[in-house]
């Protein structure tokens, strides 16, 4: 399988076309905005969705954060269930265990770790416990590279029949024109090392990163979202030393009034220098999608560059 060896650093694009990324529930659902600069945001809560949602449904690898029929999983009946099925007992108390048996069972608990709460025993009173691991696979939140114009639909009227007197129910249906999301994310070999993450494992995130996204994205607000760019820049093993947050290096031109990838291109120039002049860099791994205008080769990046 391959122990992780390397710290790595990552460079996410997608766009969304005529949806909604990542709606606020205390804002009317809206698409989450920074207001001040027109920018749309997506957590990093949405995106590992994406993913596990990826290893479990496409791939049917378990995983520990999950719903069954709509509803969270509890935790302490999870644990209880894998116990039960790994060594026939229910015993709560051994946290080494626990943690040793999640790891083998759970990908998503090697990539992005997990907290996993244990209740106290009813009969005895006792207190519960907390298991945490950290993850070494991690994102900031996302945001868009262009200004982003926030439409709404027509008033949707829904007339129950219980509701006939009042007149029904009156909503906003709430989607973004185009949004080119951006996020940056690192993976900790340190952390690897202890959430037992694999190389195998960095080859299905790899793979749900960009496959989730077509997949994963079948509900009405959710189509319209499709992969344009990943990158992975995995230092050498002897060294900590990072670039920092990749989207510093990049920018779009015009970043405004934009509909499709036809309307912008995407200024990588001085990301590829900086991937060219730093020593540390062992290799840089992309993929890009054909419709992305890109300014820059990323072909002079020469022997370190690998295309996926």
């Amino acid at each position: 399988m391959g122990e992780i060896k390397n710290n790595s650093e990552i460079l996410y694009l997608y766009e969304a076309i005529m949806c909604n990324p990542n709606g606020d529930p205390d804002n009317e659902n809206k698409p989450r905005m920074d207001w001040k600069t027109r920018k749309n945001l997506v957590s990093d809560v949405r995106l590992k969705r994406y993913i596990r949602d990826y290893l479990n449904i496409v791939k049917n690898l378990d995983i520990f954060v999950r719903k069954v029929d709509g509803r969270h999983v509890d935790a302490t009946d999870r644990v209880t269930e894998l116990l039960k099925e790994k060594t026939g007992s229910s015993d709560l108390k051994d946290a080494n265990k626990i943690l040793k048996l999640a790891k083998e069972k759970w990908i998503d608990v090697r990539l992005f770790g997990a907290v996993i709460p244990i209740k106290g025993e009813k009969s005895g009173g006792g207190a519960g416990q907390s298991i945490s691991i950290t993850g070494p696979v991690q994102f900031t939140w996302g945001y868009s590279l262009n200004k982003v114009e926030l439409l709404d639909s027509a008033t949707i009227t829904s007339v129950f029949s219980a509701a006939k007197e009042t007149g029904g129910t009156f909503g906003k249906d709430w989607k973004v024109k185009y949004s080119l999301l951006a996020f940056y994310g690192r993976i900790n070999k340190y952390s690897a090392r202890e959430s037992d993450m694999t190389e195998d494992d960095l080859k299905l995130l790899e793979e749900a990163i960009w496959n989730a996204l077509e997949t994963q994205t079948n509900t009405r607000t959710k189509i319209g979202q499709f992969p344009l760019l990943y990158m992975r820049v995995e230092m050498k093993e002897d060294s900590n030393r990072i670039l920092g947050d990749l989207r510093q290096y990049i920018s779009i031109e015009p970043d405004e009034n934009i509909e499709s990838t036809k309307d912008y291109t995407l200024d990588l120039t001085r990301l590829i220098e900086k991937l060219k002049s730093a020593d540390f860099v062992n290799k840089v791994y992309v993929k890009v999608s054909d419709g992305l205008n890109i300014k820059g080769n990323l072909e002079d990046i020469g022997e370190k560059l690998v295309r996926l």
